[in-house]
């Protein structure tokens, strides 16, 4: 009986991967795990708007671009100019405001990127029609996720972190300020009073900056998938949650049990350091 049950089982097929990535150093980490999905025989097709910077073409991944309303030039200035301002020591409101401002005009780009890829009707006849076994994407943008809910397909997030918190609130993971540092605020897990209250000021103003910077994406997704969406329900239907962190470099925090932390995988492509 055990050698007939034996018989009828098959093998694991390999899958149909579409994948949505972000542009920059995010892809970088992601084409890292193309490669071994490749190696195990799936098949993976990668969608970018035609002003791609470092998303190439290559042997291990079908690559289809599509039309997008801005030059590959306004995106590397764009992240010259926010790269400058990561490293800058200036006083906290004035980082704030900085950072506020250059998030803003990412998701411009990004929401720019996203419509001209939804309203593709090209595009979205080729995705409906390749039946597509999941998503891979980056929930920076959730252009990935609108479209794996407008088409029903299961959602894999690669991801360090989305601004805001949005995805531990979407995927309703313990976030209380009295011990969860909030970016930008230079705070520990370890906090005093006055650093639990600056703690909770920044956490409300997340609030009110998130909904002004990601607000054009709820008004996009509710749009599209006909049904008022906001980002944080929109983000909640992901299934796997792959976030490059690692608890040796970033201070503990509740997680969930479909988040998996994969922070070595910053190490992939590693170089001697010099004298």
């Amino acid at each position: 009986v055990l050698l007939l049950f034996l018989c009828c089982l098959s093998p694991a097929a390999a899958g149909k991967l579409l994948v949505i990535p972000v542009e920059g150093s995010h892809w970088l980490s992601m084409k890292e795990v193309l490669a071994e999905l490749s190696k195990r025989g799936h098949e993976i097709v990668v969608i970018a708007p035609d002003s791609k910077m470092l998303i190439d073409s290559s042997g291990i991944y079908e690559l289809k671009t599509y039309p997008v309303p801005f030059k590959k030039e306004d995106i590397e200035e764009h992240i010259r100019s926010f790269s400058a301002s990561c490293f800058s020591e200036e006083p906290f409101l004035t980082r704030f405001l900085n950072t506020w401002d250059h998030f803003r005009q990412t998701s411009a780009i990004f929401q720019a990127s996203c419509r001209s890829l939804l309203y593709n009707k090209e595009m979205m006849k080729y995705i409906e029609e390749s039946k597509f076994d999941a998503i891979f994407t980056d929930p920076l943008t959730p252009c990935g996720q609108i479209i794996a809910l407008h088409f029903s397909i299961p959602t894999v997030f690669f991801l360090r972190s989305v601004p805001c918190a949005l995805d531990i609130h979407a995927a309703q993971s313990p976030d209380p300020p009295s011990y969860v540092p909030r970016i930008l605020s230079l705070n520990t897990d370890h906090m005093t009073f006055p650093q639990r209250v600056k703690n909770f000021l920044i956490s409300i103003s997340e609030t009110f900056t998130c909904s002004i910077i990601f607000s054009p994406f709820e008004s996009l997704a509710s749009d599209f998938l006909q049904k008022p969406m906001t980002l944080t329900q929109l983000l909640s239907h992901g299934s796997i949650w792959l976030k490059r962190l690692d608890f040796v470099f970033e201070y503990p925090m509740p997680v969930m049990p479909n988040m998996i932390f994969i922070g070595g995988i910053n190490c992939g492509q590693k170089k001697p350091l010099s004298q």
